[in-house]
Formats: C-alpha cells, structure tokens, sequence
C-alpha cells in the first residue's frame, strides 16, 4: 500500500474520531448511550469520500471504539448478555454494509467520470488529429494531449521529438532507444519510461514515449495512451497518403495542362503558318498565271497570318515574363485612341462578316506602357472576334473616371456563366459552356490581366447591362497627362 492509500485510511480513522467526539458530546448533554448513527455517519462519509476500503477499516474502528468507550462498562470490552452481542453485531454488519455499499457507489461513479473523460479525450484528439494534414502539427498534438492526461511525453520522428509540457528534456537512454530500429508493436520499458511505436499499415511512423507524473493516480488507466498513440499513427498514415495522392493529382494535372497547351500551341502555330505557306508556295509557283486581285488576296493572307502568328508568339513572350517577374515596365503618356485604332484595324481584317468598331478614346490619355496595352487590348478584341458568330457587332469604347481610362470591349457572343465570370482570368482556364468547338490555350485573358496589373491597372468581366447575350470586358488603366 502507498503513501497515497496510507493517507486514505488516516482520513477514515479521523472521521471516525471526529464521530467518536459527538458522540462524547451528546453522551454528556443527554446522558444516553444511543449513539450508533453518529458512528455509521462517520463510517458512510469515508465510504462516499475514500472509497469501501477505507470504509470497512472505518466500520472496524467504530466498532471497537463505540464498544469499548461508550458501552456501560465503559472503557472495558465486555459482553454482558446476550442483548449486548447482538446490538454490537448488529452495528459492525450494518456499519459494513452500509460502507461497502456506498464505497462501491463511489467507485463506480469514479469509473462513470472516469470513462467519461476518456471518451471526451479520445474525442478531441480524434477531432484534432483528423483536422490536420502536417505529421509533425499531428504529432505535437500527441505530445500535448498524453501531458493532458497526467504524464511527461515525448514524441520521436528520426532525429527530430517533440515535447510536453514545455521545457521537459527526453533522457539520453530515451533518445538512443527512439534512434534504435523499430523491433516490436507491443508499449515496452525504458526505465521509467513506457515506449510505444507509432505504427499504421506495417509502416513505421515514429515513437512515442511518456511517464507517469505524481499528478496521476495509481489505477488510471494507461490504455487512454496507448488508444492516442495509435490513433495518432493513423493520422499521420493518412497525412502521407493524402500528400501522396496531392502530389499525383498534381503529377496528372500538370500533364494533362502540358497535353492541352502542347495541343493548342500546335494548333495555334500549324494554322498560320500553313496557311503562309500554302499562299507563299502557291504565289511562287503559280504568281504569273494569277490576277493582280488574286495576287492582293495571296498577299493579304500571307500578313494577317503572320501578324497572328506574331501576336501568339508575343503572347507567349509576355506570359514568360509574367512569371518570372522579368516584365519592366518604363509608363509613359500614350493616346488610348491611337492604341484602339491599331488594335481594331489589325484585327479587322479578321473579323469577317462581324462588325468591329471603336469610339470614344480619342482624348484619352494613359499612363503605361502603349506597346504592352495594345497587346492587352488584342487579346480581349481576339477573343471577342473568337466567340461571336458572324453578323455580330463588337464594340471597343473607352471613357475617362475619376482620373483613369476605362476601356470596354463588348460583344455578342454566348457569354459567360455568372459562376465562371471569377476564373475567366486564370491561366488555362476555358469555360465549359463556350469552349466547345474552339482552339486556344486559355492564356490570352490570363496575359491580359498581368499586363494591366503590371501597368497598375485592373480588368474585370461582367454581363452585358442591356439584357442581350455576351460579355462585357473592361481593362482601366491609370490616366496619364499631357
């Protein structure tokens, strides 16, 4: 028996004296020797307080102090009759009776708690471990609740452990029995020390080890650990498994990306320049037998396609500079209209049976770079020109507010999802709902929103506000002056 239990049993035999005193008292006011119940009240408050053990060593004591000290004749143990063995017998069974019965209620209320803690332990780890994807955040978590429940703990991943509570340094036999190959599932000894692997699907994961504080009582259950410990490993086993497969989906993203892109940029290459080549080839070997207006047409192509080609390559250009932070940018005052100009009378030639006109930049001025802004613009007009059938009309129009130039280009294509309007402007991305049936690596929105943001302006895209289909973009640029 402990100090711990030792100290319990002290306890009983001070209730009991402390009933033996009343019962002193109430003997010399009301001069009866009636005082059994004083005795069974000190024998019930070390049941409910100390548990049955103590309770029947109370009922013990009780009996032989209410014998002996309050039993005419006083002071002496002596059964007179018949009458008196059976009162006497009768207190010591119900003394015990009564103790025991109410220590089990005790114990079993303790278990009760006892088992509630454990669950609302296991629950917040569970809770805690389950919300973190980082095996050393999982880990340090460990730490932490096996300190909660009363102990030292040290938890060990290769050379590296973490600790609680704070400060609590692992000894140099821990520190060689974690460095130590990993032999057994089962928790093991290490003087004073309990060492169990952190172990899920035969893998090894690390070690956790903890000890006893003097906090903890001797019948706490040390299963609660051991239950954390593994429930940790599962963690941390599903951390990996879920990096592993973060990574693979990664792995098929970014190949299927470079499949998409290697496919566009093939088409948007192959294109254009077949089509100088079939005009070149053909203006070559056929020049002399074909019509001055022929020859016009031949030539035309040949630099509408070029320019393409040129306006792809460009972008391309931009993009890699885009991400590697290489763009310089050197502002100066530009005339937007001119800018528009360029852009709508390059793409005119393009445009087809669409009708793609401009007003309204004329007085503007901006501050930027004109060269980089008309190929923002472009690729905003371009996609347009893209996305809206023959007969549609795309209009470029540009106003001044609050000090900046906003310039919107608006056509009547199929527009885009209010859900999709957010991610028009990411690297790749091409809307299901208008992607069908057309070419392109989804780049040239992305390109045009780091150029206007480099130039320290914004883009954005909305709906049209007339109510008729299409997509309305604007792209503002800081306001420059003369």
């Amino acid at each position: 028996m402990g100090l711990r239990g030792a100290w319990r049993y002290l306890v009983a035999f001070g209730f009991v004296a402390m009933s033996t005193a009343v019962a002193e008292v109430i003997y010399r006011v009301f001069q009866t020797d009636r005082l059994s119940m004083v005795f069974l009240a000190g024998v019930l408050v070390s049941a409910v307080t100390l548990g049955p053990g103590p309770a029947y060593f109370a009922a013990a004591i009780a009996f032989l102090i209410y014998e002996i000290y309050l039993v005419e004749p006083r002071f002496e143990f002596a059964l007179t009759s018949a009458e008196d063995f059976l009162v006497l017998f009768v207190f010591l069974a119900v003394a015990v009776l009564t103790g025991g019965l109410a220590g089990r209620l005790r114990e079993a209320q303790r278990r009760a708690e006892a088992r509630a803690r454990t669950s609302s332990a296991l629950f917040r780890a569970s809770e805690e471990f389950s919300a973190s994807d980082d095996e050393d955040a999982v880990r340090q978590a460990l730490a932490h609740r096996i300190a909660e429940a009363g102990r030292q703990a040290a938890v060990f991943d290769g050379a590296r452990w973490w600790t609680a509570p704070d400060g609590v340094e692992p000894p140099e036999q821990l520190l060689r029995a974690a460095g130590a190959p990993v032999t057994q599932v089962a928790t093991r000894r290490v003087d004073e020390w309990r060492l169990r692997p952190l172990r899920a699907d035969d893998q090894a994961l690390g070690l956790a080890a903890w000890r006893s504080t003097e906090r903890l009582h001797p019948d706490d259950d040390e299963r609660l650990v051991e239950v954390l410990v593994d429930m940790a490993a599962a963690a941390v086993a599903r951390s990996r498994l879920s990096g592993e497969r973060a990574e693979m989906e990664a792995r098929v993203r970014t190949e299927q990306l470079r499949h998409a892109l290697l496919s566009s940029i093939s088409h948007d290459l192959r294109t254009p320049l077949a089509a100088i080549l079939a005009s070149a080839s053909s203006l070559r070997e056929f020049g002399d037998r074909f019509d001055a207006a022929v020859r016009d047409d031949l030539t035309l192509t040949i630099q509408e396609e070029a320019e393409r080609l040129n306006l792809f390559v460009g972008n391309l250009l931009n993009m890699t500079k885009l991400e590697s932070g290489a763009l310089s940018i050197e502002p100066v005052v530009f005339g937007m209209g001119e800018v528009m100009g360029r852009v709508v009378q390059r793409l005119g030639k393009r445009a087809g049976e669409r009708e793609l006109v401009a007003h309204g930049g004329e007085a503007l001025l901006a501050l930027g770079d004109p060269i980089l802004a008309e190929q923002a613009l472009a690729n905003v007009v371009e996609n347009a020109v893209r996305f809206s059938p023959n007969g549609a009309r795309i209009e470029v129009s540009a106003h001044g507010v609050d000090g900046r130039v906003v310039v919107e280009v608006t056509d009547e294509g199929p527009g885009v999802p209010a859900a999709d309007l957010p991610m028009i402007f990411e690297k790749f991305y091409r809307s299901q709902t208008t992607a069908a049936g057309q070419q392109g690596t989804g780049l040239g929105l992305s390109i045009t929103r780091g150029l206007v943001e480099a130039m320290g302006g914004e883009v954005d895209a909305r709906a049209r506000t007339d109510g008729r289909p299409g997509l309305l973009v604007a792209l503002t640029f800081p306001g420059g002056r003369p």
